[in-house]
């Protein structure tokens, strides 16, 4: 969705200094999603990258500068999981094989830290009006990916002609989101399984009808 800036204040990013901003971005990312943004300072920050703090400043103008590249980096990260997946969604088993692969990562981090979007959107959305118009099209963007795949569905005459695919394709992040944060909770894949069972079986049932 994003790149990494070619340069900084006009003058070209060395591959020493790609590295080094790619280590800041994923050393801020680690800490914001384990101790929140509010409480992950820039001296944190700094200490995990081992970088200066000129280094850092070079970089990026401040915290809320540097807020954006994670966002920037985990929409990245979290859609290409889900690119993968949903790009080759063309019938029920495609959706089904989508669903099985966030279950599948969810059970490899033992249901802790949620979905990185919603735990940033939780942080920011009301306090950081940039951020929450970034996140925004961050989901956006997902929900994009998930309508293509009902397209593709809809087009082969699986879904039938009224359905809606914004809709469809809105609630099936909705079913994701929610089923992640209550798994998050509950320290099982129970909620996000049902979610998203329920909104695919909803969609069959309109399919079937």
């Amino acid at each position: 969705m994003t790149s990494t800036p070619a340069s900084v204040s006009g003058r070209p990013l060395t591959a020493k200094g790609l590295a080094t901003r790619a280590r800041i971005v994923a050393s801020a990312s680690d800490l914001m999603l384990k101790l929140g943004v509010d409480r992950t300072t820039i001296d944190d920050i700094q200490r995990a990258a081992t970088v200066t703090t000129s280094q850092l400043y070079h970089y990026f103008v401040d915290k809320n500068d540097l807020i954006m590249a994670v966002i920037d980096y985990q929409t990245d990260a979290v859609l290409d999981v889900h690119r993968t997946a949903l790009e080759s969604v063309d019938d029920f088993d495609g959706l089904v094989a989508w669903r099985d692969t966030i279950v599948e990562v969810l059970t490899r981090q033992h249901c802790v830290g949620g979905c990185p979007l919603g735990s940033l959107a939780s942080d920011l959305a009301e306090v950081n009006p940039r951020a929450r118009a970034a996140l925004e099209r961050s989901f956006g963007a997902w929900e994009s990916l998930l309508r293509q795949g009902l397209a593709t569905m809809h087009a082969r005459g699986i879904l039938p002609p009224d359905v809606d695919l914004d809709r469809a394709a809105l609630a099936l992040l909705a079913a994701v989101q929610g089923g992640l944060l209550l798994s998050q909770t509950r320290r099982d894949t129970v909620a996000l399984e049902s979610a998203i069972d329920f909104a695919i079986d909803s969609l069959r049932l309109r399919a079937a009808a």
